[in-house]
């Protein structure tokens, strides 16, 4: 039993014929009740009697029809919203914070002029929350710089990020432009929340050197971090595209540490079972470009 016969069956008792039903559907007598015959066989029950050529349905022609005209309802709603849904696409697009602040707009600008109909919903978060994001299918796509865990996820480097070390003007530090692992030792530091690419990978290498720091400030939001900088609440790991304007207007200050460089991928992550539309496959060529 298919849609077709159901539209059939709705048609003949609607029209109270075969022939008139054939007409509206546009096809032969003789294929509409090919498909009458067919469902009548499917449910071992007899549709419609003719009685001194007429058409009646019967009882259970009448059960069947209310449950008909039901489904036909809906998979007519069904067609319209899927075509709607194919005239006006949808992305839901992750981004962990440096993306969603210094990337992702140029990247949106590209996707608006190649592809207009396509409507991409962004949520700007750490990169460990856009990762389970992807796992769980909230969103289709992810760019997030740092490290992805899951083997379930495919991932595609599409540029490079340097992390470094920064100070306000203000800072004791700020002058010295140098610092060694002793000058750094003890300091006030400022640091993004757990789940932060920054927090996990930067500070690793400065563990290395031995320096412990004294977290005085902690926050996920990267503009609440400059600030405590900018006034002198301590040091902080902050990706060089998130203060390249503080750093022209000298309100911050990258420290560099002998032997203590920190660059990541910035990646396009994606699950490796997630169907391509086109949607994301447009996206992907634009940020592969």
């Amino acid at each position: 039993m298919t849609i077709r016969h159901i539209r059939m069956f709705v048609t003949v008792a609607d029209q109270e014929g075969m022939s008139a039903a054939a007409k509206e559907l546009h096809v032969s007598q003789p294929t509409v009740s090919q498909a009458i015959a067919e469902l009548e066989k499917y449910y071992g029950v007899k549709l419609f009697e003719r009685l001194s050529q007429r058409l009646y349905i019967t009882k259970e022609g009448e059960l069947m029809l209310s449950f008909s005209r039901h489904i036909l309802d809906s998979f007519d709603r069904m067609e319209e919203a899927m075509d709607l849904t194919a005239e006006k696409p949808v992305l839901k697009l992750g981004c962990s914070v440096t993306v969603g602040t210094c990337l992702i707009h140029d990247i949106l600008d590209k996707v608006k002029e190649k592809m207009p109909n396509l409507q991409v919903l962004v949520t700007v978060t750490n990169s460990s929350d856009i990762e389970q994001a992807i796992l769980t299918n909230e969103v289709d796509l992810g760019i997030v710089e740092g490290i992805i865990k899951s083997e379930e996820l495919l991932t595609t480097p599409i540029c490079e990020d340097e992390l470094v070390l920064v100070c306000g003007k203000e800072h004791p530090l700020a002058k010295a432009g140098k610092v060694t692992a002793s000058m750094l030792q003890g300091q006030n530091y400022v640091s993004r929340e757990s789940g932060s690419a920054e927090r996990n990978q930067m500070e690793k290498k400065l563990e290395e050197q031995g320096i412990q720091f004294v977290r005085s400030f902690c926050s996920t939001n990267t503009e609440a971090i400059k600030n405590a900088v900018i006034r002198g609440r301590g040091i902080a790991v902050l990706s060089r595209r998130m203060v390249e304007k503080e750093l022209a207007t000298g309100d911050i200050v990258v420290l560099s540490l002998d032997g203590v460089r920190a660059t990541r991928n910035i990646n396009l992550v994606i699950h490796k079972n997630k169907y391509i539309s086109k949607g994301i496959k447009l996206f992907q060529e634009l940020v592969w470009n």
